[in-house]
């Protein structure tokens, strides 16, 4: 293989016609470009230029070489803009995994500034419970993750950045429950309205009622906290929710807060990253946004 930076003076000799003006292109010394297409002449077994007064024009052979170098030294230079670009924020991609409630209460607004300064990124959002955005950032499908705790694999970085709290509601039906404190025992006597098992906040939720000796079996299993907060409008149940999804309704006197003896365990938004992470400029300037 002859030296790369041979076809690229010879790209530019051809271009031009010119030895001197593919030196001043180049911003090397006239005698240098002529060593160089002699030197590229001899690793290829033969003249490539027809020499004139006024300058060089390419042989036959010279015009196919050509023909071949064009196509590579273009392909080369694109490389290299798009990769200004994507160093500048001028183009890029980003991809996110986040569930329904960490997208709603915490990195929409974000989405919303980073799209207003860099117009031009293109962000994926993979929307899914906590335990397949993990997945997906393990098997490097996401750039990070948005999820809610706990979190217990000990390969990735976690960082809290907002507090959760999960509650029940209800609605109308179930007024003579409120402004009195419940035991957790009530539960097994009410139509509850939950979230799938494979999600963290059911997961964390049943662990800690497991704890105080009471085992949820709800009477619908949904998958996502909005719907729970419709059907309990409708007087299907009470339902479990991050608090989040159902103070509009509270505070409006649709819904209300069923109160227990004991709160229920505070949990937290966490960014999740892998400890060896690569990512690419967008990623880490929308990353740095967030933290």
């Amino acid at each position: 293989m002859v030296n790369l930076e041979y076809y690229r003076i010879f790209y530019e000799v051809a271009r031009a016609g010119s030895i001197t003006a593919a030196a001043e292109k180049l911003c090397i010394s006239q005698p240098a470009v002529s060593q160089t297409i002699r030197q590229l002449e001899e690793g290829l077994g033969s003249p490539l230029f027809v020499r004139a007064s006024k300058g060089v024009r390419l042989r036959a052979e010279g015009e196919v070489l050509f023909s071949y170098v064009e196509k590579g030294i273009g392909s080369l230079l694109a490389g290299e803009e798009a990769f200004r670009s994507m160093v500048s924020l001028e183009q890029g991609e980003v991809k996110i995994g986040a569930s329904d409630m960490t997208l709603r209460f915490y990195l929409l607004p974000y989405l919303e500034d980073f799209h207003a300064k860099y117009p031009s990124i293109r962000v994926q959002v993979t929307n899914g419970p906590t335990p397949e955005t993990m997945r997906f950032l393990k098997e490097g499908r996401i750039d990070f993750g948005i999820v809610s705790s706990p979190v217990f694999d000990g390969d990735f970085v976690v960082r809290p950045v907002r507090k959760l709290r999960d509650t029940f509601v209800a609605g109308n039906r179930f007024f003579n429950l409120r402004g009195k404190k419940h035991p957790f025992a009530l539960l097994s006597e009410l139509p509850v309205i939950c979230l799938e098992p494979n999600t963290s906040t059911r997961a964390c939720v049943d662990r800690y009622l497991l704890g105080q000796g009471v085992s949820l079996k709800p009477e619908f299993e949904l998958a996502t906290s909005d719907m729970i907060v419709q059907f309990v409008l409708r007087n299907l149940g009470i339902g479990l929710v991050v608090k989040d999804f159902a103070e509009e309704y509270v505070r409006q006197g649709s819904l209300f807060y069923l109160e227990f003896e004991r709160e229920l365990p505070e949990r937290e938004i966490c960014i999740v990253t892998r400890k060896k992470r690569v990512m690419s400029r967008a990623a880490e300037a929308l990353l740095g946004m967030l933290e």
